[in-house]
């Protein structure tokens, strides 16, 4: 099965292969600091999913050279071709602050020479007049995309993991990201609790046409100190098998745009952490599996 992937994409906007360094900002998020709750959403972890972000007590162009360094160390030693990069603002939710601080701190990336665009995680309750000026001058000078999480279309779901904001919420905030033509990417999460696998296709297929140009599919992960570890310990659900993820993930492909970019077809949760399901830590074993499928 054909896709269009990230790599492919970045390859046509920039004409090369393009890495991205992962920024924690320093923010919190309106389910944690008791605007909507204090307990974040029942999957998020500590690190409100940047558990792989650079220290947020560095200043951006900090943690832009750490990742940097990172990046290069992995590459051959005789590479000679300066690298371009994505700062991507991931921890909690990132326009979550005044427009002044968020300003200084989009700037300092832009600014970075080695950055080729800026990806920007948040919610869609999230982006007020202000801010979508901001990202609207921003996206003048160098690319900027947005990524929203929205996990799932199904309010009963959006409940249970204290989302804290309705679907319509999420279709204005597409409209009002497009009108400014900044590309918007969604996060899906597969096998959440009580879903079914035509829920989860719904979902997917109502992303991909939602007017947005990029999906992140990610897989369910189960994280020590959350509380839907406690309902995993509990018996409460069970997660989905490598064989049950590959199949929902080639399903999920084909109700799809040819034009949607898929960023990513499955994610990592950290080891030290994860609880379940263990199989999805084997990542090259995973990606093997997943490709195989979409091969047949």
């Amino acid at each position: 099965m054909k896709y269009r992937t990230l790599n492919s994409y970045l390859k046509e906007k920039f004409g090369r292969k393009i890495y991205k360094i992962a920024i924690d900002g320093g923010f919190t998020c309106p389910n944690r600091d008791g605007t909507l709750d204090t307990r974040g959403c029942i999957f998020c972890s500590a690190g409100g999913s940047g558990d792989f972000a650079e220290d947020k007590n560095l200043s951006i162009t900090e943690q832009i050279e750490n990742g940097k360094k990172r990046v290069e160390a992995k590459m051959p030693q005789d590479s000679t071709m300066a690298n371009k990069y994505i700062a991507y603002f991931q921890a909690f939710t990132n326009t979550y602050a005044p427009v002044e601080r968020l300003r200084a701190l989009y700037i300092e990336a832009i600014d970075h020479p080695d950055i080729a665009a800026i990806s920007i995680g948040t919610r869609p309750d999230c982006l007020p007049k202000d801010v979508l000026e901001l990202l609207d001058e921003l996206n003048k000078i160098k690319p900027v995309w947005i990524e929203l999480g929205l996990q799932t279309i199904h309010e009963k779901t959006a409940e249970y993991i204290r989302r804290g904001y309705s679907l319509e919420v999420y279709n204005k905030a597409v409209q009002e990201l497009r009108s400014r033509n900044i590309e918007v990417i969604t996060h899906v999460i597969l096998g959440l609790p009580g879903e079914t696998e035509e829920d989860m296709i719904n979902t997917v297929k109502y992303v991909g046409h939602s007017g947005v140009q990029g999906i992140k599919l990610q897989l369910l992960h189960v994280i020590e100190g959350t509380d839907l570890a406690e309902e995993y310990k509990n018996g409460s659900f069970k997660c989905l098998s490598m064989e049950e993820y590959a199949e929902l993930i080639y399903k999920c492909i084909e109700v799809l745009p040819d034009d949607i970019v898929i960023h990513r077809i499955t994610g990592d949760g950290a080891k030290k952490t994860l609880i379940a399901p263990l199989w999805s830590a084997d990542k090259k074993r995973v990606l093997n599996t997943l490709n195989k499928r979409l091969s047949n």
